[in-house]
């Protein structure tokens, strides 16, 4: 199976609803007895990184251009907790990921490991491959629909498997849980979703070719994918039937730290 890896604060934490003129933007103290160096934007910008697995321009519109104006204080930041700071201007897409010590040894984190299912593996390969042919193709904006993206997990349905139902469930859940992820960008219908700009440089070519023979293995499934397609980042976590294989490869996203009940060491 491939997993990923959870944070401090869950989707359901994140309140920003104050007014903003009850807040002195321009004061890098905050409250009473704040000893914090930083403005409130730097801050939120901070927060944002902390708790979604990624912050793009589109996604992000206000803490985009503080973390490019101030890439190096929150990589400083970051780098306090252990975390590395990763951007693609490109794209305009900036993720964290753990820090690796040159020595090999590991270092604390905040993160902790959540496995992707097997089924929502398979909509991630998907919808990297649909992002790259669609750019390729010039498309400003690439598109796909749930259907397509529950077609696309059946076709990997073992010969043998007798559980439709069950199995068409998964797949829908795996859709609604990459869309919660971020991954999936809501338009005006609720089957037609944007693939977010953020897939790409988080799935890299090595993981999408180690997940693919993962799948491959799995079921004996033949996967036909094209051979310049990049791929995007997933770690491991607890063995299941219907997940990927840990050895896979890794995907690293946030989430709510409470998931496994502890600080990893």
């Amino acid at each position: 199976m491939t997993s990923t890896e959870t944070d401090v604060v869950g989707a359901e934490a994140w309140d920003d609803a104050e007014p903003e003129a009850e807040r002195d933007t321009a004061s890098v103290s905050l409250w009473e007895g704040d000893e914090g160096g930083l403005e409130y934007a730097q801050r939120h910008c901070l927060v944002a990184l902390l708790k979604n697995r990624f912050v793009s321009a589109r996604t992000h519109a206000r803490d985009w251009p503080v973390l490019v104006e101030n890439e190096q204080v929150i990589r400083g930041r970051l780098a306090d907790l252990f975390l590395e700071l990763a951007v693609d201007r490109d794209r305009e897409v900036a993720w964290k990921r753990q820090a690796v010590s040159e020595t090999g040894s590991r270092f604390p984190t905040l993160l902790h490991d959540a496995a992707w299912t097997r089924e929502e593996t398979l909509v991630l390969v998907h919808l990297r491959d649909r992002l790259r042919a669609g750019t390729t193709g010039g498309e400003a904006r690439v598109y796909v629909d749930r259907e397509d993206l529950l077609r696309y997990v059946a076709g990997f349905r073992p010969a043998h498997a007798t559980d439709v139902a069950g199995d068409e469930r998964r797949a829908r859940n795996a859709v609604l849980a990459v869309a919660k992820a971020g991954l999936l960008i809501p338009t005006g219908s609720d089957e037609r979703f944007e693939v977010s700009e953020a897939v790409e440089p988080l799935l890299p070519l090595d993981l999408l070719r180690d997940l693919l023979d993962a799948l491959r293995e799995a079921n004996g499934t033949q996967l036909e994918t094209p051979e310049d397609v990049d791929l995007f980042e997933e770690p491991a976590a607890e063995e299941q039937s219907d997940e990927v294989p840990a050895d896979a490869g890794e995907i690293r996203e946030t989430g709510e730290t409470t998931q496994d009940g502890e600080e990893q060491a």
